[in-house]
């Protein structure tokens, strides 16, 4: 049985990679594209996976997403016709989808973010999904076909995170300062809404007119990195907003930092996995499992500039031992058995 992973957004590489593992130690065999947008190819080659380098990312244009998308399924084509694989398995990838269900290929939806426009020819045929989502509408309309989780996605790979302090060093990051990750609001999803960009503006100018804070800043794409320099230049003088030159390990920097504000849902996530204070300044459709998080205390939802004045508390975190809690998880296991179920079904269906 070979199954087809793609790769279609940077928080998808460290998600599929022990997944990737445990289907091999199975017996299967994984064949890997990946989309050459963000830092997908980047930080796949930082984890050590094997893939095949197809398409890229075509902005925000509704238009050119459309064109795009068409596109990449095309230029994937020559891949799948390659390698035959009985299924296709991915985190939301249009493409991969909307080839797949052109040549009749089963696939398998991971999601975790029920707002996401899926037009008729986009839904998968399987998805397996957190039960934080279990009551909402979902794309594959068979309710058999929807397989169920406890916790989140980022609990697949936390429990494996080991810290490395160099980290610190790498990025000439002073002990003595409070610590903050950001990473900006998607500014080309369809699912952006103009008041995050207010949120991460009024938050990046009360830590930079302080002292003793330093910002480790994770721009989404070259194009924003480039407009957010040309618009605030004064945020990176002295070093008090870096930048990193190449992709780092995501877990391994959240666990480092005093608190995390993000415009994006896997880096909030990830942060409330390793149990790292975290603040959502994305205000788009507010999903279940941000909502669930919130009520259990461990994700803050930002939602004006006087909540980022007052709400968001910058100061030194412990960073001893990973609580033992993180270690504890079983989601990696049941996505594996969920995945292998669909195989035998699919199976007796196709003799």
């Amino acid at each position: 049985m070979k199954i087809w992973i793609d790769l279609d957004n940077t928080p998808h590489v460290p998600f599929f990679k022990p997944i990737i593992r445990e289907l091999e130690k199975k017996g299967y065999t994984v064949v890997i594209t990946a989309r050459d947008a963000f830092q997908v190819c980047e930080l796949a080659t930082l984890y050590g996976l094997t893939y095949e380098k197809v398409g890229r990312h075509y902005g925000k244009n509704p238009f050119f997403k459309v064109l795009g998308l068409c596109w990449r399924s095309l230029q994937l084509l020559s891949f799948l016709i390659r390698e035959k694989p009985a299924l296709g398995l991915s985190h939301g990838s249009r493409s991969q989808i909307l080839l797949c269900n052109l040549l009749r290929i089963p696939t398998v939806m991971i999601m975790d973010y029920e707002h996401a426009q899926t037009p008729l020819l986009l839904q998968p045929r399987w998805e397996i999904i957190p039960e934080a989502l279990a009551d909402e509408s979902l794309q594959c309309k068979t309710k058999e076909r929807v397989l169920i989780y406890k916790g989140i996605k980022e609990d697949v790979y936390a429990p494996e995170f080991q810290p490395d302090p160099s980290i610190m060093a790498q990025l000439k990051i002073n002990s003595e300062s409070i610590f903050v990750t950001v990473r900006p609001p998607a500014n080309e999803a369809h699912y952006h809404n103009t008041e995050s960009d207010g949120l991460f503006t009024a938050f990046m100018e009360r830590v930079c007119a302080m002292q003793g804070v330093t910002v480790i800043l994770l721009p989404r794409n070259k194009s924003q990195e480039l407009q957010i320099r040309k618009d605030w230049p004064q945020w990176f003088e002295d070093a008090k907003v870096i930048i990193p030159k190449q992709a780092v390990n995501g877990l391994n920097l959240l666990w480092h930092s005093d608190l995390v504000v993000s415009g994006g849902g896997t880096m909030n996530r990830e942060a409330a996995a390793l149990d790292v204070p975290v603040y959502s300044i994305f205000r788009g459709k507010s999903g279940a499992v941000d909502r669930q998080l919130q009520k259990e205390g461990r994700l803050v939802l930002i939602y004006n500039v006087d909540e980022v004045n007052n709400n968001i508390l910058l100061q030194h975190r412990n960073k001893g031992a990973i609580p033992a809690g993180i270690k504890i998880g079983k989601t990696l296991e049941i996505i594996i058995e969920h995945i292998e179920l669909i195989i035998s079904k699919e199976q007796l269906i196709n003799i």
